[in-house]
């Protein structure tokens, strides 16, 4: 017979492997095969499977000698990677994005550093989905990728030679990612046990979640977004041609308001009474339902 505490014990493994399947990472255009492959490598290393390519150089055939060859017996992921059209399609799902980048931003977006990042992956991840996105090896991410992530992450480097290689940033993320694991899984123990263990450091900290369970998902709010895009410029309150700045402050708005389905759906139909006006034009994009 199986004890209890043997039961808790495979359990908490059991739900700290579902976190590790919830966390993907998202390349953005890369244009070398072998940084695909090291950071697949990188991810394995740490635990992590889920990898997500939007529009790499190579397109279907990414996984070349390179890439192999790098990964260094990460082909599993490799053969498991799904590849993207855009960005928007490789989050479906997730409740909570981060994006990497090196630049400080004009418009500043609230930012985590690598620590925090894997926090805050690890705590979120615990209710659903959830994305680490990466950019170019050039550029990095453009501001309209940036103004889809919940938070800019940054590696505090040496101001004086910043540049990263992709894989080594993922690398970092992934440490930073299996270090909160373990200290969840310490406490986990702790609970279990009948003599208490020693928790190392970092401690999770539970106010990092959001625990609603019906946040809506990233392309839930990709559509809300266009919706308010669309009635900001049919009512007359924005141009069409030069609301670019204004869009990306209000992503960030409502990037730190995390509206659940119910209250999106409260703000979309707001959006469709007004823009259903007597002498308002109906906007014509894409609408996405969230029932």
């Amino acid at each position: 017979m199986v004890s209890d505490e043997s039961a808790d014990t495979a359990a908490a493994a059991a739900r700290h492997a579902q976190r590790l399947g919830r966390i993907r990472f998202v390349l953005v255009e890369t244009s070398l095969s072998g940084n695909i492959g090291a950071t697949a490598r990188a991810m394995k290393n740490m635990g992590l499977s889920r990898l997500a390519l939007v529009r790499p150089k190579l397109g279907a055939r990414f996984a070349d000698a390179d890439a192999l060859a790098r990964a260094s017996g990460a082909d599993d992921l490799l053969a498991a990677a799904s590849v993207h059209s855009d960005l928007a399609d490789a989050l479906a799902g997730c409740r909570l994005v981060l994006g990497s980048s090196a630049r400080a931003r004009a418009l500043a977006w609230p930012e985590l550093d690598a620590a925090g990042c894997g926090a805050r992956l690890v705590a979120e991840a615990a209710h659903g989905d959830v994305a680490l996105v990466l950019g170019r090896e050039s550029t990095g991410l453009s501001n309209d990728e940036l103004a889809c992530c919940h938070y800019l992450v940054r590696i505090p480097t040496n101001p004086d030679f910043s540049s990263l290689n992709i894989a080594a940033a993922a690398q970092v993320f992934a440490y930073e990612i299996r270090r909160h694991l373990l200290a969840a899984a310490s406490v986990d123990a702790a609970a279990c046990a009948a003599t208490p263990v020693p928790t190392p450091t970092p401690t999770p900290t539970p106010m990092l979640a959001d625990e609603r369970p019906d946040l809506a998902t990233a392309e839930a709010m990709e559509g809300f977004h266009e919706h308010l895009l669309q009635t900001l410029i049919a009512i007359g309150y924005a141009d069409a041609d030069q609301c670019r700045t204004l869009s990306r402050r209000l992503r960030r708005l409502f990037h730190r308001a995390r509206p659940d389905r119910t209250e999106l759906n409260i703000l979309r139909g707001v959006l469709a009474k007004m823009a259903g006006r007597p002498g308002v034009a109906q906007g014509r994009g894409r609408r996405t339902s969230i029932d």
